[in-house]
């Protein structure tokens, strides 16, 4: 089957009791077993451990990412955490993305070097960078491609290599581009991680997380967390993400499409300093990304003449953009990296990879483009 017809019908089978067509909300705690004999025969016990409405959306993304299976969790951050939970302990140490989400950063430099874990954010864009940061105690190799905001690209496929050589597990944050546009498995890495709370929801709706494996041995390590922390899915958000993942390739068609053309537009425009977008020529990876993905996403950046001042007036007056704090749903969302999502990274973490204070973000909605081009020339004017 093809991408969309998968995301429809992947994994989802009628409800065998009524017919229903959509997969049932199990909002249980816990399951009656039929005797101590035959306990788990039914495959659930207890909604922490499994659940039968989180269990289909596990699947259908398996089968979206060509894995071997996966597990959802309650939120993003929760899918990072049993990433290095199942790989990590003390006296370990991991290479991760110099660019990088600000909460994967938090979790590393606040929480886990507390236990004893040591982290180097190595230049993911050069591969050798990624080999030289190993040591021998290296477990875990942690990359995010495209980044969060600067959408500096790794190599997936080199960085496997080595991570294969030095028999590593190498785990990609794919939230930006999805399985639809890019599959790191399919790349040689071991693990896709995901915010489902961004395009596989796509309306602002959940807050949830998953993790792809490429093996069943790699992925029960995961399992294992999932249950043991208590960090799984809730059945309820599992529906809501369902739903939402049987249009996502028609979403991230319409938003990418969308996103090229306001991209575009900045670029002619004489008071937009710079901005940047995969699927620009000018953009530095520009070969990179036609080569290891399908399409080039919905989230870009840019910077106005003016600097930080005028950015952040661009930003307070945009009347269709909408500044919040998420990315990847059907409304065009605004970020300011610098006082948003990567407010904990230190200054001079930040300005070493190039997140820069007058950075704006745009996660690119469905909107009509003309109408967010409209809006984003009209604040463009106050400056």
């Amino acid at each position: 089957m093809g991408f969309t017809t998968k995301q429809i019908h992947a994994a989802v089978e009628p409800d065998s009791i009524t017919g229903a067509i959509l997969t049932p909300i199990y909002q249980s705690t816990t399951f009656v077993q039929e005797s101590v004999d035959k306990y788990l025969e039914k495959g659930y016990s207890y909604s922490r451990s499994g659940n039968p409405t989180v269990r289909v959306l596990e699947q259908k993304i398996a089968i979206l990412e060509n894995g071997a299976d996966c597990t959802c969790y309650a939120t993003g951050m929760a899918a990072t955490q049993a990433v290095m939970q199942a790989c990590l302990s003390a006296g370990d140490h991991a290479v991760i993305s110099d660019v990088a989400y600000g909460g994967t950063y938090r979790l590393a430099t606040t929480v886990y070097s507390r236990f004893g874990v040591d982290f180097t954010f190595a230049n993911s864009a050069d591969p050798e960078a990624v080999r030289a940061a190993i040591r021998p105690n290296t477990k875990l190799i942690f990359t995010e491609t495209p980044a969060n905001p600067t959408l500096k690209l790794s190599d997936i496929r080199a960085i496997s290599d080595i991570a294969t050589e030095k028999g590593i597990p190498h785990a990609v944050d794919n939230t930006f581009l999805t399985p639809y546009y890019q599959r790191p498995l399919e790349l040689g890495a071991n693990m896709s991680v995901h915010s489902t709370t961004k395009y596989f929801d796509g309306h602002n709706a959940t807050v949830g997380g998953a993790v792809v494996a490429d093996t069943k041995e790699l992925d029960a390590k995961l399992r294992y967390v999932q249950n043991a922390a208590g960090v799984i899915m809730s059945p309820w958000v599992a529906w809501l993400t369902l739903q939402g993942t049987k249009t996502l390739s028609i979403r991230m068609d319409r938003q990418a499409s969308n996103a090229m053309a306001i991209a575009e537009f900045l670029e002619a425009h004489p008071k937009v300093a710079e901005v940047r977008y995969p699927g620009l020529k000018s953009f530095p990876q520009h070969e990179l990304a036609k080569s290891q993905s399908d399409g080039f996403g919905a989230m870009l950046w840019f910077e106005v003449e003016g600097g930080v001042s005028a950015g952040k007036r661009l930003m307070d007056s945009v009347k269709l953009c909408t500044l919040a704090e998420n990315l990847g749903s059907v409304e065009t969302l605004i970020t300011h990296p610098v006082t948003m999502t990567h407010a904990d990274v230190e200054p001079a973490e930040r300005a070493r990879v190039g997140i820069t204070d007058g950075l704006v973000r745009l996660s690119v909605g469905l909107e009509d483009v003309e109408d967010l081009i409209d809006d984003l020339r009209t604040a463009l004017a106050h400056i």
